[in-house]
């Protein structure tokens, strides 16, 4: 068949999947044919783009005419209803990954039919859809079944509607929440044991009693991200905690109001904790950079990562020294229970001595000119062609007419006095110290 006589079959079906009615937003189908058409999305893009027809599929002509990639993203182009079922089934049938999010859909019904078409579908995320007043129905909720990432960030989804979808979807094992307004957790009477990612930032979640329900929620909860959400404290028994979430491997609590160390203290009663994440605290506001990371890994014994960053074994000793003499003389009733393990470990530490290590300023010289010696304070961040100006009322000689020789009082009767030949030279390239001397030799005419 000629190409001609393909655009000839094709183009009525491109025009009525193209057409929305009047008044009405556009459909899954139009965006489809208008996005991946030749035209504009003209050749395969990498690995697993691109159209893929099963074998002895009788599908749309339409697919001739298409390059449909295996992730299909669809943000912002006003979607409002699935369109024809059987163009969606016939071309998506290979589809793993898509995005939806900024569209316009409002309605359930209309977004099972597309789920329930794609067979293959592993990610869906709806953000930002104006979901809030949309009623589910578990029917709607099944077709969701075998997809496993599911995104509903600034959906403002009801607790009900996330509980049904929960009770659906036996294979879902991250689930995103951000941005929906929560300030309380409606429990569900059914776990989800699936679930192994809840990321829930940016809400209104200040009370623990609130969080804790994540617990009985998502018994296999592996990774929980709580950032931004004030979280005031962690008001559970360490028994409790073990019990609620004994699988949990990695927290984020960025930008929680935690504001007490006891709270991080509870942390260590994670059995599974190796992962932490913990910036913007006002517990740390009153630290160095350096304090907060040493006590923040020498508080948490089990984490091998914090903020991101790995925390190695040679880190990890350093750092709980560091927590033993920081806390020294603190008396005996504040100490942290994490002190006293310490202590047990590494025994009552000396406090380190101090070294400071910054380059002197000044050094008191014997300045020493035939018969005539001074002691004379010099500044070591000058040249030597500045020191002979300095010099010049103490030996009454001119600067030209001035040889000068630098004698270390720890090594003179090893190497002799050291001629400082050169103008330019900065006097702490010599290492000069107190009791040093500088020797003033005029120049013979």
């Amino acid at each position: 068949m000629s190409s001609t006589c393909v655009v000839s079959d094709v183009s009525p079906v491109l025009d009525r999947a193209m057409e929305a009615p009047e008044g009405e937003g556009r459909t899954f189908m139009q965006v489809i044919s208008e996005k991946y058409s030749p035209e504009n999305f003209p050749y395969r893009r990498g690995p697993g783009m691109g159209v893929v027809v099963p074998s002895g599929h009788q599908g749309s002509p339409m697919k001739d005419r298409l390059n449909l990639p295996s992730v299909l993203v669809l943000n912002g182009c006003g979607i409002t209803s699935a369109g024809d079922e059987g163009e969606i089934a016939a071309f998506c049938a290979h589809v793993v990954e898509l995005d939806l999010s900024h569209n316009k859909l409002m309605d359930w019904h209309e977004i099972s039919k597309i789920v329930a078409n794609i067979p293959n579908l592993d990610f869906l995320n709806l953000s930002s859809n104006p979901l809030s007043e949309a009623v589910l129905e578990p029917d709607y909720a099944e077709a969701f079944s075998r997809v496993r990432r599911f995104v509903l960030n600034n959906t403002q989804v009801s607790w009900d509607v996330v509980h049904t979808f929960t009770r659906e979807m036996p294979e879902l094992e991250e689930l995103f929440l951000c941005l929906n307004e929560y300030n309380t957790v409606t429990a569900s009477a059914t776990p989800c044991t699936s679930l192994r990612l809840l990321h829930i930032t940016d809400n209104s979640l200040h009370d623990w009693s609130e969080v804790r329900k994540f617990g009985s929620m998502f018994p296999s909860l592996d990774t929980l991200v709580l950032a931004n959400n004030n979280l005031s404290s962690i008001l559970e028994s360490g028994d409790n905690l073990c019990r609620l979430f004994p699988n949990l491997r990695s927290i984020n609590l960025h930008n929680s109001g935690l504001n007490r160390w006891e709270d991080i203290e509870k942390l260590n009663f994670l059995p599974k904790l190796e992962e932490v994440r913990l910036q913007g605290i006002p517990l740390l506001q009153t630290y160095t950079n350096t304090e907060r990371r040493s006590l923040m890994i020498a508080q948490l014994a089990s984490v091998t990562c914090l903020n991101g960053s790995v925390v190695s074994k040679g880190e990890r000793e350093d750092a709980e020294r560091f927590f033993i003499r920081y806390h020294l003389d603190h008396p005996e009733e504040e100490l942290p229970h994490r002190y006293h393990s310490l202590v047990t470990k590494y025994g009552k530490l000396a406090p380190l001595a101090e070294i400071d290590l910054r380059p002197r300023c000044h050094a008191k010289v014997e300045v020493h000119c035939e018969d005539r010696v001074e002691q004379v304070s010099i500044r070591l961040d000058q040249t030597v062609a500045e020191l002979k100006k300095q010099l010049r009322t103490v030996v009454q000689l001119p600067t030209s007419n001035m040889r000068l020789y630098y004698i270390d009082k720890d090594m003179c009767s090893a190497f002799g006095p050291e001629e400082m030949k050169y103008s330019t030279r900065a006097l702490h390239s010599y290492s000069i110290r107190d009791g040093d001397e500088i020797l003033v030799v005029p120049k013979t005419k």
